[in-house]
């Protein structure tokens, strides 16, 4: 089971290609490496939190998912702003 459980439709905002996070281990900060753990998704290597690809925590200390800024795409999906 899922700690913070959410759907991915929860956790995108607009196109559903796109899914926008902040690149932040919610356990103390540390910056995750992208496409890896076991999750194929990131993992934190100070501590060992794994997140799926969406962002969610699957294993390791991290308390909570990967944030999900506010976004919005402008122009099409051309650009991106972010917060």
């Amino acid at each position: 089971p899922l700690r913070d459980p959410q759907q991915d439709a929860e956790r995108v905002r607009g196109d559903p290609k796109w899914l926008v996070v902040l690149g932040i281990c919610t356990h103390l900060g540390c910056v995750p490496i992208a496409n890896a753990g076991e999750y194929n998704g990131w993992f934190c290597p100070c501590h060992g939190s794994h997140y799926d690809t969406s962002g969610r925590i699957r294993k390791g200390p991290a308390p909570e998912n990967l944030e999900i800024p506010p976004y919005a795409f402008l122009e099409g999906d051309s650009k991106l702003l972010i917060g």
